[in-house]
């Protein structure tokens, strides 16, 4: 967990894929890790070939109300020095089919910043679609910064009734 949180901590002090301003502590960090992991959400961590952490990915709830349950909001962070290197991919992958197994019919991304070209391309690499932008919702960094927002059906999507 600590690798998870280093690399967390990067991207929170030097970019806006977080509107965290703070990097939290491992503490922190291990606490979410378990709440995500109570309440049955899938996680991944991706290890390099040298045994060092390259990325992660984990689903949470999109919101806490009942009708939303069906829906996760994705997260994914890459190791700085592992980008560029499919690890992005492979995450978010693997983190789809997850959630195909566990039942959930949609995956929202809620992406820091209308200019994380990267981050938007994995995405629409991955089956996503572009829904939204909600303009200058954020402030880090001395700007203002937006939140594009994507979404990829799973599964049967909403093409039928979930099992209840």
């Amino acid at each position: 967990m600590s690798a998870v949180q280093a690399i967390y901590a990067h991207h929170v002090i030097a970019g806006t894929a977080s509107f965290e301003l703070q990097p939290p502590d491992l503490e922190t960090m291990m606490s979410r890790f378990l709440a995500l992991q109570d309440q049955g959400y899938p996680h991944r961590v991706l290890a390099e070939p040298d045994g060092q952490i390259g990325g992660y990915a984990y689903a949470s709830a999109y919101r806490p109300r009942p009708a939303y349950q069906w829906t996760v909001e994705s997260t994914v962070y890459v190791h700085p020095d592992c980008q560029r290197m499919g690890y992005g991919r492979q995450l978010v992958t693997d983190l789809i089919a997850a959630c195909e197994s566990a039942g959930y019919r949609q995956m929202i991304a809620v992406i820091g910043g209308s200019q994380h070209a990267a981050s938007i391309e994995l995405h629409r690499g991955a089956g996503f679609s572009d829904v939204g932008v909600l303009k200058n919702v954020g402030f880090k960094h001395g700007k203002w910064l937006d939140s594009v927002l994507m979404q990829r059906a799973i599964g049967d999507g909403g093409t039928r009734a979930p099992a209840l």
